[in-house]
Formats: structure tokens, sequence, C-alpha cells
């Protein structure tokens, strides 16, 4: 590789402090994560309990080295999913900074200009790339949630779903430089998976992924291949755990260097002591009980947090 390597992960976690979390109707459709047993059973109690589970999941980041910054969501409008923030920004080593389409109508209120405009203070924005025009055509890409990236190789690794289209990947791919990797993945019922970061998590070195998921044999080795090209041990996961979200990681930085590995309780939990040495030899594991978020959310610990990756001033 001729450009210098970017580092994969980041010690600066974005997260936004919900206020009115709740069961999203609009996009239980596409979603099967999202529990309506779990819904029915908090919907009163939903935005508290979401409250102290993410309160809990920054302390623990926190305590661990890990600099997060959270923003307050607003009462209005209502954004149920706003505690998901990835799947509207990303943030790039170059000073990029993508804006996504998003399926949901109550999800594109999620954008907040006001947020980019108070990390700017701290950090060099180069350019905002706005890709939410595409959501006049139907089409859409949710951010590092349609999308798992291999920032240090440039590929973005990508499910086609009713939330991941295409050509929104292509024009991502023209105005960041990236490779895509797309293939078509479904859950153990047969539906296609919503969103790439519950299959596939990239890790520097490893990557964490339900290959079981990915029926078509030459995509199955396509990716393999990709993953393994870039130098990544491959830990794979089965459908039951892909459920469980234990493809929903993120790697992570701490100020000290060290890196973690930061899931779910459930996500841990349904990992085996094999699959847990394996990564053990990469990150140190980080996992919380999220179980309010993931139920009614359909979403866990990598969908809270979007990585800052633009250059300080």
């Amino acid at each position: 590789m001729s450009h210098k390597m970017q580092p994969q992960a980041t010690s600066h976690i974005l997260m936004i402090r919900p206020v009115r979390f709740a069961f999203n109707e609009e996009t239980a459709e596409s979603n099967a994560f999202q529990s309506v047993e779990i819904a029915a059973k908090t919907k009163e109690a939903a935005q508290q309990e979401a409250l102290e589970e993410f309160e809990h999941m920054v302390s623990q980041l926190t305590a661990a080295g890990v600099e997060v910054t959270v923003y307050e969501d607003t009462p209005e409008p209502f954004t149920p999913d706003s505690i998901f923030p990835n799947n509207w920004i990303s943030f790039h080593q170059s000073g990029k900074v993508v804006l996504y389409p998003m399926q949901a109508p109550n999800r594109r209120l999620e954008r907040r200009m006001d947020i980019i405009e108070d990390l700017k203070k701290r950090y060099h924005v180069e350019e905002i790339i706005d890709l939410s025009s595409f959501e006049q055509e139907g089409k859409y890409l949710e951010g590092t949630g349609s999308m798992v990236l291999d920032r240090r190789y440039k590929i973005a690794y990508a499910c086609l779903s009713p939330r991941t289209h295409q050509d929104v990947l292509e024009a991502f791919a023209h105005e960041t430089g990236y490779k895509i990797v797309k293939f078509n993945s479904v859950d153990a019922g047969g539906k296609p998976v919503y969103h790439t970061n519950v299959v596939m998590c990239v890790g520097d070195s490893f990557a964490v992924v339900c290959l079981q998921s990915i029926q078509d044999p030459d995509e199955r080795l396509m990716v393999r291949e990709e993953l393994e090209k870039t130098g990544k041990q491959v830990i794979e996961i089965t459908l039951e755990q892909m459920n469980s979200f234990a493809g929903n990681m993120l790697l992570v930085n701490n100020k000290r260097g060290e890196k973690l590995l930061v899931m779910s309780t459930q996500a841990f939990e349904s990992l085996s002591a094999k699959q847990r040495d394996e990564i053990d030899d990469y990150a140190v594991l980080l996992h919380f009980d999220l179980s309010v978020i993931e139920g009614n959310g359909g979403g866990s610990a990598r969908c809270m947090m979007a990585e800052v990756h633009l250059p300080e001033k």
C-alpha cells in the first residue's frame, strides 16, 4: 500500500443521550432484531431504562480510558432511534464528514448540523459530503450500520438490504476512494439482514463475521478472502450468535493506546470460550448490559458509537 496506513480504531467516540427512546414502528418492518415482546414489556419504562444502560456504558468506556463526547438529543422532533448516531454520520481521517440517506422518515430528523459545528471547534472539517438527497429516490445507505469500514485498507463491506442501496454505495466510493465489497446476507429466517454491522466487525488484524449468513458460496468466499488478504484472522460466529448481536462490536483505543473490543453483555455471553480467547489476543473485551436498547431499538453497542476520526486542529 503506497498511502500511509490509517488507524482502524480511534479513542474518541461520539454518543447521543436519548430523551424519548422508544420502539420505532417505522423501522420494525426491515429490522428483525427489534423485539415486539421486549417493547411491550418496557413501553413506559423504555426511555428510563435505556437511559440507565446508556449512562452505564458511557461511564464504563470513560473508566476504560476512552474519550466519550455526549450530545443531548432534543425532545422535538421525536427521534426514537437517536441513540444510534452511527447511521446518519461518519467522520474520516481525511477531514471528510459524510451524511447519509435514511429509510425511516423519523430517522432523517436525527441529522444535526449543530453537532458538526461544535466538533469544528476542535477538529479540521475539510468537506461535508451529503448523500441524503438519495432519500428522494428511495435509496438508502445508513452509515457505518450499512457499511463496515476497513479504514486501513479503505474497504467498505456492505450487505445489500432495503437500507443499503448499490447506487448510494457507489456514490460513497466515488467521494471517499473506498473499494466496495458487497454481498447478500440473511438471518436464520431467510430475511435480508438490515445492517452489515450486525453481520461483521472489522478490527485491525482480526474480523468477527457470520459467514453462515452469506448463502451464496462465491460471495462467502469473496468476503473471507478479502478479509484474509488484508492480514486479518477471521473469527466466525453462528447465525444464533449474530442474533445475539455478536457481530455488532467495535474496536476502539483508549488514551493509553490499548485496544478494546466493545460489545453488549448479550453478545459477550453468546461467544464460546474459544472465540473469546481468539479475540483476547487482539483486544480486551469490554461489555455492558444493553438489553432494553437492543430489544426496542434492534441495535447494540456498535450502533451507539460514532467514531470521531477527524484530524485535530
